[in-house]
């Protein structure tokens, strides 16, 4: 069931995404080779109950704050003291923050160092991706026009794009209806987008092939090839006459 939000929810999801995009420009400028992703997942849990927010991922048991995921892996990769960020690596940070029980939700990728042409090629079409897929994001069109506008620009560059995962309803839990694929046609209805909807669009875009394994963790989502993996995302608000991004990173303060 898709919950329309009213003005008083989507004022606390706004605060919420207000503080995400805080925290994101706390980190990003911190993350640097040779720190281990715990390290950088210790930064986004410090910063989050420090501002009285709460880890929103704990409500999906995900053992960490952050889901930081590198170059291969697609999603949900798991902090640890082992897993080492190295010059030129992509390396998604996939947060999410409870503040008063209300959920924000949004990826940035970060590029580090001396990352290689054709992955800040990939980054930059699915950061085009994801601001067609918002653009598309309007009350009359339907979830199909968000994945449409994602799908054929990823693949007019040759990517393959994700299908086994999605965006999704957010907001008031971790993961509402409706889902939102990157490739038309996939999983889950197709319903009018209507004002009172707060989603969260995520294209998941990959220099092969679309295809994904899961780890053995039950966690970790990489690359069926091998190759590197972007990822961007934002919650958005609908409203009768615009969308706004709730988690964008240069909001009016």
């Amino acid at each position: 069931m898709i919950r329309l939000k009213n003005d008083e929810e989507i004022a606390g999801i706004r605060k919420s995404c207000h503080l995400l995009a805080d925290m994101f420009n706390f980190v990003i400028p911190q993350v640097k080779a040779g720190m281990s992703t715990k390290e950088v997942d210790d930064l986004c849990k410090h910063f989050m109950i420090s501002h009285g927010g709460k880890p929103a991922w704990y409500r999906e048991n995900f053992p960490g704050a952050a889901c930081i995921s590198i170059n291969d892996e697609v999603i949900h990769g798991i902090p640890s003291k082992k897993r080492i960020i190295k010059d030129g690596d992509i390396v998604s940070l996939d947060v999410g923050i409870d503040l008063n029980g209300y959920i924000s939700d949004s990826t940035q990728s970060v590029l580090v160092g001396n990352v290689k042409p054709e992955v800040r090629k990939l980054d930059e079409v699915t950061r085009e991706c994801l601001a067609a897929g918002i653009e598309a994001c309007r009350v009359g069109n339907r979830i199909s026009d968000i994945s449409r506008a994602v799908y054929e620009i990823a693949t007019k560059h040759g990517y393959g794009v994700v299908y086994d995962y999605c965006g999704h309803g957010v907001g008031l839990d971790v993961h509402e209806d409706p889902n939102i694929p990157n490739v038309p046609g996939g999983r889950g209805g197709n319903p009018r987008i209507q004002a009172g909807m707060v989603l969260a669009i995520e294209p998941m875009i990959n220099l092969g092939t679309p295809d994904v394994l899961l780890l053995d963790d039950d966690w970790t989502v990489v690359t069926a090839d091998g190759l590197p993996s972007a990822h961007e995302e934002h919650t958005v608000a609908v409203f009768a006459d615009h969308t706004e991004i709730l988690t964008d990173l240069n909001y009016k303060k």
